[in-house]
């Protein structure tokens, strides 16, 4: 049986790719200390691989063969979806610091509380977000054929409120942070003279940076808010009534073929637009750090470090021309 999307296998491709790309600057950014980057990366490449992986397992059917696994794969998507624009968040959160020359945070402790905060800001708030999610899910999980396991979450008033809403009101918040930019312009002098000090930001990282905090912001908010659009004109929401009304026979899973949920349009926009926003926002960061200065240098090494495990330097020295 063959998958009825006609773009298929593009989706599994790129969201392999968009797993692995990430990955691959991850080593210097470990080394340099940038928590919200290596965060953002975290996230981005998790979700990837678990939208990679329910693409293909559920390319042609909508069997429910791994309930556990979607037990899992529903809560990495909640958390993504809070967990990238947090990591975000504190990207312009350290920029807006840098900026104002508010620290240097050469110091290991400073560091510590850095990685500390954002920690708390990138893990455990999103870890909360998918806590509490479970008093909006209707029932364990549905099973789109095609797209995999997604969250069923109920529609009703307190869904915007527990869930919804975040990424937006992240949004905002980086948004506000963008006043960095004023700071920049203010205490030029003093900027320079953090980075001639700085052996973890250079003038051409802090503006890839800043180019990354500022496409992943302007997604972010009309993103999110064209999504709960969406989500009321499908249906309008329903009151909350109680616990036991939102989770009865709360241990079913609905399963839709292909031919059935693409049928809807607001359940394909939906749903194509949430798969297809996180391997964007993988390829955005391998665009701005995967080709950098840095990045090359390390492709480098790399590259030779290889050629000297494989004995394939002396074959190119060979080659060489005298």
């Amino acid at each position: 049986m063959h998958s009825l999307d006609p773009t298929y296998p593009l989706f599994p491709i790129c969201s392999f790719l968009a797993f692995i790309l990430p990955l691959i600057p991850l080593p210097w950014h470990l080394k340099a200390w940038n928590s919200g980057l290596c965060y953002y990366i975290f996230w981005t490449s998790l979700a990837s691989l678990n939208l990679f992986i329910n693409s293909v397992v559920w390319a042609s059917d909508a069997i429910n063969r791994a309930p556990i696994f979607c037990d899992i794969s529903i809560r990495i998507s909640a958390g993504a979806s809070i967990g990238i624009p947090a990591a975000s968040l504190c990207i312009v959160k350290r920029l807006y610091t840098i900026s104002t020359v508010q620290s240097a945070q050469t110091t290991r402790a400073e560091k510590r509380r850095v990685v500390l905060i954002d920690s708390l800001i990138c893990i455990l708030f999103p870890l909360i977000i998918v806590a509490l999610q479970t008093i909006v899910l209707g029932h364990r999980f549905d099973i789109l054929e095609g797209a995999g396991c997604i969250p069923a979450v109920y529609n009703t008033h307190l869904t915007y409120f527990i869930f919804s809403m975040w990424p937006a009101v992240i949004g905002f918040i980086s948004a506000i942070y963008f006043l960095t930019l004023l700071a920049f312009r203010r205490r030029q002098m003093e900027f320079n003279q953090y980075l001639r000090n700085s052996t973890s930001l250079t003038i051409s990282r802090y503006f890839r940076l800043m180019a990354l905090v500022t496409t992943e912001t302007l997604f972010t908010v009309p993103l999110t808010l064209f999504t709960i659009i969406l989500s009321v004109k499908q249906a309008p929401p329903n009151p909350w009534i109680s616990w036991e009304e939102t989770h009865y026979d709360f241990w079913r899973v609905e399963q839709y073929p292909a031919i059935l949920w693409r049928s809807n349009f607001f359940v394909v926009v939906g749903t194509e637009l949430s798969r297809w926003v996180v391997p964007l926002c993988a390829f955005i960061f391998f665009a701005f750090f995967g080709f950098a200065e840095e990045a090359r240098k390390n492709y480098n090494e790399a590259f030779l470090a290889a050629s000297k495990f494989t004995k394939l330097d002396r074959v190119f020295t060979k080659l060489r021309p005298v």
